[in-house]
């Protein structure tokens, strides 16, 4: 099985089991200081007391530049007064936030004020960060991916999972406060062979940048930036979820009907494949078709508490016109 199905399944299983009641997503940033040096492969985001009131909002990402502006819930204010970062970008935060419905815009004397439509809630609990590796006879990078986060102290819990038979040798090559999850496709059962340990995401982190022979280059995290850090993670993964793959134009893949119906099966492979990298008329089963009408994100609706559209997004005329 293929990393990305094995990442697939076992997304649907941990929505469909231990986190259901939480956000699950995949392929998000996991580092700092160096922005997409590290990819964590599955996200769980547990919920926080005030959940409901994050669905209610929208079913978007909200930008962590709008939620960390000057902007509140009160009193409007001029949308260039908000931001200390560049006009351009500045606008561009503000419409989107707008788009979404997350700002609300007023004209004033041929100016934009802009507020928030709600208080940003505190919606999310802990993080858990999952490293999928198959097979563990070809680690790549698992182990310098795993001190980071251990170092880092990004995430609440960082788990390896594999659908190897684990030894103490592998344990023994990975930093002892990761946990390990023995995961089996076929039937979605999961073994838990190490649990992880808490990690400290209110203290400053130690993020590895890169190695050389005798020396590693590292950054210190502050707990600031950290926090920062996780609001826009959970943000992201509340936005994107992990159906963010798309059905091939080929008769012979089509939705499983097991654990989860948007899971995108080969019935000539016999198994979940990688739309994006195996399909294709090289594929010697591919049977050319319109591309199927299969709704993920209704998919995602029916089996969590994620809303696609609340009701509180409205769409708006850009700044573009103002300006």
């Amino acid at each position: 099985m293929s990393e990305f199905a094995f990442e697939l399944e076992l997304c649907a299983a941990l929505e469909d089991g231990e986190y259901g009641d939480s956000v699950v997503a995949r392929q998000l940033g996991g580092s700092v200081a160096d922005p997409g040096g590290r990819i964590l492969d599955i996200v769980c985001v547990e919920s926080g007391p005030e959940f409901a009131d994050r669905v209610a909002i929208t079913g978007e990402t909200i930008p962590g530049a709008a939620i960390e502006s000057a902007i509140g819930t009160g009193r409007a204010r001029f949308w260039k007064d908000a931001f200390d970062c560049h006009t351009e970008r500045a606008r561009r935060i503000v419409e989107r936030a707008c788009e979404i419905g997350f700002f609300a815009r007023e004209r004033r004397g041929g100016r934009d004020y802009v507020r928030q439509v709600a208080r940003y809630p505190d919606w999310y609990g802990r993080i858990v960060g999952i490293e999928n590796k198959p097979d563990l006879g070809t680690p790549g990078d698992l182990e310098a991916q795993l001190r980071t986060d251990a170092s880092l102290g990004l995430v609440d819990e960082a788990i390896l999972a594999t659908e190897s038979y684990v030894t103490r040798a592998h344990l023994n090559r990975i930093p002892e406060v990761i946990g390990v999850w023995r995961f089996f496709p076929e039937s979605g059962d999961l073994e838990v062979i190490r649990e992880p340990t808490p990690l400290p995401v209110s203290e400053p982190g130690i993020e590895l940048l890169a190695e050389h022979p005798g020396r590693t280059e590292i950054a210190v995290v502050s707990a600031a930036e950290k926090a920062r850090a996780r609001r826009r993670l959970a943000e992201r993964a509340y936005g994107k979820g992990w159906r963010t793959y798309a059905f091939p134009d080929c008769g012979a893949c089509e939705p499983t009907t097991d654990r989860d119906e948007t899971l995108p099966y080969c019935t000539w492979k016999e198994c979940v494949v990688d739309p994006a990298s195996e399909c294709g008329a090289a594929c010697g089963g591919f049977e050319a078709v319109e591309t199927p009408d299969i709704d993920l994100e209704a998919e995602r609706e029916r089996r969590t508490s994620w809303v696609a559209d609340p009701g509180g997004a409205r769409r708006q005329s850009g700044l573009d016109r103002f300006l």
